[in-house]
């Protein structure tokens, strides 16, 4: 119930106006948000490989309505990429299509992407296009697909393990090599297209993990869920699986000790940094993917 009330905030135009124009909105925000800026996202970003953390930072925005916004905000990745390289962090970016102009129209999208994806494959850095609702899932894919083929290796997708397609996608995409960040995700979605129960998802999750590991692809594990977390390392040590063969991924500001102990542990973990003024969708996500964090911040309002 609370999950599906989050959700629906996340859609809210008016709630949002609000959130991300107070001072108590943004304060709470900082739990899971970088900041506002690029120089905010490089700062959090040199602190985060300083503690042995790889970084994709994630300017946020969606569904912007014309050509000028599109552009606009594929420049900010161009900067990023140009900023990582100078300083040699340990870092990437992640790109939603809606962000860089779907909506507006799919070959405005394919254009920002691609400069983007060309820019990063000219510094030897990679992009991974964010998977967003079910409405996007094919042409997310098709739109990597052409991309990888045009840059190997500097390209790579999401995928949502609550998807019933998700098995057939995954198969798809390791075929041709391209890299998967897992996820369980997190859009309300009608029960023909997703699983509908927590455990179902789990256990579809595993599976596809089984799939990525062995595959010769590094793929991403983005998860905070100990028991995927437990499942994944168990799998890795029965199979022979090299820790360099994969990586896991959390979100900013979620699951802190168990990302610290993963890598005194040896595991790769890369840290999903979002930044941006247009942050209040997904400050929401991730309330929705775990509400247990609704009441965190309540008790620790003033301290964050």
């Amino acid at each position: 119930m609370l999950r599906s009330l989050l959700i629906a905030l996340s859609q809210n135009s008016s709630l949002r106006s609000v959130m991300e124009s107070s001072s108590p909105g943004r304060k709470v925000s900082g739990r899971f948000v970088a900041g506002t800026t690029v120089a905010d996202a490089l700062r959090v970003t040199r602190e985060l490989n300083a503690q042995g953390f790889a970084v994709t930072a994630d300017s946020l925005g969606e569904s912007v309505r014309s050509e000028g916004e599109a552009r606009a905000a594929a420049d900010i990745y161009h900067q990023l990429l140009d900023a990582i390289a100078a300083e040699g962090m340990n870092a990437n970016v992640s790109v939603k299509l809606t962000g860089v102009g779907m909506d507006v129209s799919p070959e405005l999208a394919e254009s920002t992407t691609g400069g983007i994806v060309e820019h990063a494959a000219q510094l030897g850095n990679f992009v991974r296009i964010d998977m967003e609702g079910t409405p996007y899932t094919e042409a997310t894919i098709a739109l990597t697909e052409r991309l990888h083929a045009a840059y190997p290796g500097a390209v790579g997708a999401v995928l949502q393990a609550y998807l019933y397609r998700t098995a057939d996608d995954t198969a798809r995409l390791l075929r041709q090599g391209i890299r998967i960040r897992l996820c369980k995700g997190a859009y309300k979605e009608p029960g023909n297209l997703a699983f509908p129960q927590k455990s179902d998802v789990d256990a579809n999750y595993v599976k596809l993990m089984k799939m990525m590991l062995p595959s010769g692809v590094f793929c991403g594990i983005a998860t905070h869920d100990t028991a995927m977390v437990a499942a994944t390392e168990q799998f890795a040590k029965e199979q022979g699986i090299d820790h360099s063969a994969f990586e896991f991924q959390m979100l900013y500001g979620v699951q802190r000790e168990l990302q610290r102990d993963l890598v005194k542990r040896g595991f790769g973990v890369r840290v999903y940094l979002p930044f941006g003024t247009d942050w209040y969708p997904y400050f929401m996500r991730r309330l929705a993917e775990r509400p247990a964090n609704v009441l965190f911040l309540a008790k620790n309002f003033f301290k964050i």
